[in-house]
């Protein structure tokens, strides 16, 4: 089993007993964590996404270490040709956490899901019968219109005249000087 989880902006594939450095987070060392933004659980083959995130799920976190630092970065700046230097470190503040549970209110979840697949189930039923009413009302109306159009088109080819021609215009040649 595992979950997809957002932790300070950064999404974490997380399992549990999993141990994973997750950007300086506000808790103190030993403290229990619970994340509430999953976005995804894959449990025995059975994968749910959420819309953006699940609801009445949980992962459950202890911070292990809040004082861990990343390697360090260097960020080195230049402009060629023009004596422009500069050389910068950088580390990154971490906090360890160790993923002990992904738990959720899943049996009340399923509950909810089979009645909003039968709410959805009987709307489709509405929808048909109101569809085939329209359709049967639409199919004949334009149908007549074709005939209209048909005999407007044959008013319109009789009433058009060629249009007048213009008369040729002579080019003038420019003389040399």
């Amino acid at each position: 089993m595992y979950a997809i989880v957002e932790i300070a902006g950064q999404q974490f594939k997380v399992e549990q007993g999993k141990k994973i450095f997750v950007h300086r987070l506000d808790a103190e060392e030993g403290k229990n964590i619970e994340f509430d933004k999953v976005l995804l659980i894959e449990d025995e083959g059975k994968i749910l996404i959420g819309e953006p995130t699940i609801k009445d799920v949980v992962v459950e976190g202890k911070v292990l270490n809040s004082k861990v630092r990343g390697e360090k970065v260097i960020v080195f700046k230049k402009k060629r040709k023009k004596g422009y230097r500069i050389k910068n470190g950088h580390r990154q503040n971490f906090t360890q956490v160790e993923i002990i549970s992904i738990a959720g209110k899943s049996a009340p979840k399923k509950a909810a899901a089979k009645k909003e697949a039968a709410v959805k189930a009987e709307e489709p039923v509405k929808e048909k019968t109101t569809a085939e009413k329209k359709s049967a009302t639409k199919k004949p109306a334009p149908a007549k219109k074709e005939e209209k159009d048909k005999k407007t088109a044959s008013k319109k080819a009789e009433e058009k005249k060629p249009a007048a021609k213009k008369p040729a215009v002579k080019k003038s040649s420019k003389t040399k000087k």
